[in-house]
């Protein structure tokens, strides 16, 4: 089976990233020759609409049926305002407070971002998955695209 990757938006700007272009290029190849199953949100085409063009044009060279795109529910709400309350993470991040509730509903195999403050932060993943737990979810690998796709 595929595995399902969770992208949010921080990877398709990291592929323009000096730091970021060469992991974020090889995920994004990987999805397109059908090696990983390229997952997005409703959340993650909604920031896309505010980027450059540049960044918007990276979705576009994955062909539609290499993408699943979840929509943003009211579970995935629920599931977020959960990791609101428990202070897994402030307010004023709902935005990726919901990118975690969609790939945890959806049960993705790993969720890949450059987001280091908010999501790829090893105490705010022990706590979302702290609250994953309590409300019978399962645990979320949460990495980098770095260490998904092996080197070539």
């Amino acid at each position: 089976m595929v595995p399902r990757v969770y992208v949010d938006t921080s990877v398709f700007g990291g592929c323009l990233e000096a730091e970021f272009r060469t992991p974020s290029n090889r995920l994004l190849a990987a999805c397109e020759r059908g090696a990983l199953r390229l997952v997005i949100s409703e959340m993650t085409i909604a920031e896309l609409e505010a980027a450059p063009d540049e960044v918007r044009g990276i979705l576009r060279q994955v062909p539609t049926d290499e993408v699943e795109l979840l929509l943003v529910t009211p579970e995935a709400d629920e599931l977020a305002a959960a990791y609101l309350a428990d202070g897994a993470i402030g307010a004023r991040m709902r935005a990726d407070a919901l990118h975690i509730a969609a790939a945890t509903i959806a049960r993705v195999d790993v969720l890949v971002s450059w987001n280091f403050r908010h999501i790829v932060n090893l105490q705010r993943i022990h706590a979302y998955n702290s609250v994953n737990l309590k409300r019978g979810y399962p645990l979320l690998e949460i990495r980098t695209p770095r260490e998904v796709v092996p080197h070539e």
